[in-house]
């Protein structure tokens, strides 16, 4: 399995979570986790999602989450305090 670990900053607004699911769910990319929470922001929250791409390029998904007017930036998590 080729598991990333993404930590992607939205608006926090109703609507954003499902959006960003229905994006992943549309284009075939499996969620294996994901999680939401506040920044110290009002107006921002923090995406942290672990999605498996056996089959597309992780720039496939960054590009197509950048596309989602709500997404403020994405940053990949790697090494040994990523979640997994």
């Amino acid at each position: 399995m080729t598991m990333h670990t993404l930590s992607v900053l939205v608006e926090n607004k109703p609507g954003v979570l499902a959006r960003v699911a229905s994006m992943f769910s549309r284009r075939g990319f499996n969620i294996d986790s994901l999680a939401v929470g506040p920044t110290e922001h009002e107006e921002v929250s923090r995406m942290t999602i672990v999605v498996n791409l056996e089959d597309h390029p992780l720039e496939h998904v960054t590009k197509q989450l950048n596309k989602l007017v709500e997404v403020l930036k994405i940053v990949e998590m790697e090494g040994p305090g990523s979640v997994e």
